[in-house]
């Protein structure tokens, strides 16, 4: 059971890594320091867009309008975090078996 914890702690870290990657782009993107017209941003932007819009979506929907200011990657970051946390404090169940 601790490999289904180290997995699970694994995905959580890779996903972090996206958003945080997204958050990046989007910023260079908007100051036009990054072009996705370039084959290789262009790539890398809509792999990420299609990865995580269906859970900024699913937060979307939750959220209230802020007037063009997106919070859907804090708190998808946040819920992360929280999961983490709760893993972390019930790691025991994991390594009992």
């Amino acid at each position: 059971m601790q490999s289904l914890f180290q997995i699970l702690m694994l995905i959580l870290d890779v996903v972090w890594f996206f958003i945080i990657a997204h958050v990046i782009m989007s910023w260079l993107i908007n100051f036009q320091v990054l072009n996705v017209r370039q084959p290789l941003v262009g790539q890398i932007w809509y792999g990420l867009n299609r990865i995580l819009e269906p859970a900024y979506s699913a937060i979307r929907r939750v959220l209230p309008p802020m007037g063009g200011l997106d919070l859907a990657p804090l708190v998808a970051l946040i819920a992360i975090y929280a999961i983490r946390i709760i893993l972390a404090n019930n790691a025991g169940f994991f390594y009992s078996y």
